[in-house]
């Protein structure tokens, strides 16, 4: 498959991710009576992965996140070549989301950004006022245990066919778990896709939803690696 459709998927996988994850959280999770809440915003994000890793999984691999082409890479499963682009084209995907979130979420008079538009943060910025210490604790160990499961369910001798599910899954869990500590990243781009609508606080504390990420990422990609080696 050429790059250039490899990285066409990656954005337009990003772009969905940041629509359809951050969406639930702006437009529907505290709608008046029926807003989808946690646990919908969390099934959201891990819808947004389930059905691009079954649209687009066979052209790019559906990585949709940096942290998780930095951990393939790191367990062997990706070219480091196609590294940098591949990041390129998440970022821009993630951006492109967040405008159009942006765009439909001003339709409204009661919007602004001021609400979060769904960043990430801590301290103050922690929906449960959880400070830096447990946010990046929190990125680095999800984004790991993410990769680990990436790296298990796409494995050869795992069972075909079910990868996105469990995948998907495991994107829902880990934001059950953490949105309370850091509205959850475990991807820079869709923290990127949002952050730069907010500014101000939402730049300030980015790198921490770079940096965490991509070490956990890295962190899952060796364990697995190591884990999963045949001493044969």
């Amino acid at each position: 498959m050429p790059l250039s459709k490899k990285l066409l998927a990656e954005f337009f996988g990003t772009f969905w991710l940041v629509l359809g994850g951050c969406g639930s959280a702006v437009l529907a999770a505290g709608f008046p009576d029926v807003g989808i809440g946690l646990l919908g915003v969390s099934l959201a994000f891990g819808l947004t992965v389930l059905t691009m890793a079954y649209a687009i999984g066979h052209i790019s691999g559906c990585h949709l996140n940096p942290a998780v082409s930095v951990g393939l890479w790191l367990g062997g499963r990706f070219s480091a070549a196609e590294l940098g682009p591949y990041i390129i084209a998440q970022v821009i995907g993630g951006v492109a989301g967040g405008a159009v979130l942006y765009v439909i979420a001003s339709g409204s008079a009661d919007f602004s950004v001021a609400g979060g538009f769904a960043s990430n943060g801590f301290g103050a910025h922690s929906p449960g006022g959880y400070g830096m210490t447990a946010a990046i604790v929190c990125e680095v160990v999800m984004t790991m245990m993410f990769l680990f499961v990436i790296m298990g369910a796409t494995d050869k001798r795992a069972p075909a066919g079910f990868a996105p599910i469990a995948i998907g899954l495991c994107l829902t869990l880990i934001h059950l778990i953490s949105i309370p500590v850091t509205n959850t990243s475990v991807n820079p781009a869709r923290s990127t896709g949002v952050a730069l609508f907010v500014g101000d606080w939402a730049i300030a504390q980015l790198w921490l939803f770079w940096l965490m990420p991509i070490i956990g990422g890295g962190l899952g990609g060796l364990t697995y690696k190591f884990v999963a080696s045949s001493d044969d």
